[in-house]
């Protein structure tokens, strides 16, 4: 029968003295990291003019006006009367509808724009650092920059109307997906590529018939992920009037018209939510077929 070997004490000791200390330099770090956390918190809080009393005593507003959006003028609910509730339904589908096709065009745009950019910006097809570091940059400034802050500008340049919320989704969307398409790029197997390569393809050849085949399904995946997340930013660029049901939306919440508000938003969400639906069972489908390769 095996005997659990003994140490001197000495060694004990010494064994325990280590352990002790590596413990309590653990509990100081720990200590330290929380501080360090409640002080962020603190310093948030300050910066962000966080103040729980004004909160507490102001949140009956928030919660009336959450009441208010589901009763009709006549104080009842609005489910009792839906076609009260939802007397502009056909107005607020087309506005829904120029939604859709806002985010439809933007996605389109800006994934073009960032197909042909993400193999400039992939380091491991392009030799020339300075054209790698300027194609980053510049998708970087193109998906920095807010959404509203081009709709914005563009609504200066070309007016109120869907063609800034387009321009502005396009210009957000190449930054993003060009970012995510240049990562794919840069994780693909470079052997096809050296086999092209070293049978005299040129730089464009070898992405055409080794680069695209191998990134295109995750292409098409982060295209529609990106299709539901421009869906909603569409939603909201009617604030600045660029177009979409947004612009109804804040007309409805200046004027007043609660029963109208929960209206436009129940039909926002529920678009929204079969667009998740749906794209993610297309995205599924798409990995899938990758990984069974």
């Amino acid at each position: 029968m095996a005997t659990v070997p003994i140490l001197p004490d000495h060694q004990m000791a010494a064994l325990s003295r280590a352990y002790s200390a590596a413990t309590a330099a653990r509990r100081r770090m720990a200590i330290v990291g929380g501080v360090i956390f409640l002080g962020c918190i603190a310093l948030s809080a300050n910066v962000a003019d966080v103040d729980l009393s004004r909160l507490i005593d102001n949140i009956g507003r928030f919660t009336s006006y959450i009441v208010r959006i589901f009763l009709l003028d006549n104080g009842q609910p609005v489910w009792t009367d839906v076609a009260e509730w939802y007397w502009g339904f056909w107005k607020w589908a087309v506005k829904i509808g120029e939604t859709l096709f806002i985010a439809y065009l933007g996605t389109l745009l800006g994934c073009i724009g960032g197909f042909f950019l993400c193999f400039l910006a992939a380091a491991n097809l392009v030799e020339n650092r300075w054209v790698v570091f300027m194609a980053r940059r510049f998708l970087e400034f193109c998906r920095t920059v807010p959404e509203l802050v081009f709709a914005l500008t563009f609504v200066v340049a070309f007016g109120l109307g869907p063609l800034p919320g387009v321009l502005a989704l396009a210009i957000h969307t190449l930054g993003a997906l060009g970012k995510q398409f240049a990562e794919v790029v840069e994780n693909i197997d470079m052997k096809p590529v050296e086999g092209v390569t070293a049978a005299g393809a040129t730089w464009t050849e070898a992405v055409r018939f080794a680069v695209v085949p191998q990134v295109l399904s995750n292409f098409a995946s982060y295209t529609l992920l990106r299709f539901e997340i421009n869906v909603r930013g569409a939603a909201i660029m009617g604030f600045v009037g660029a177009g979409g049901i947004g612009q109804d939306l804040l007309e409805a919440i200046r004027k007043f018209y609660y029963s109208d508000v929960s209206a436009m938003l129940l039909m926002i969400i529920v678009t929204v939510m079969v667009i998740d639906l749906v794209t993610e069972q297309i995205r599924h489908r798409l990995i899938g077929r990758e990984q069974a390769r």
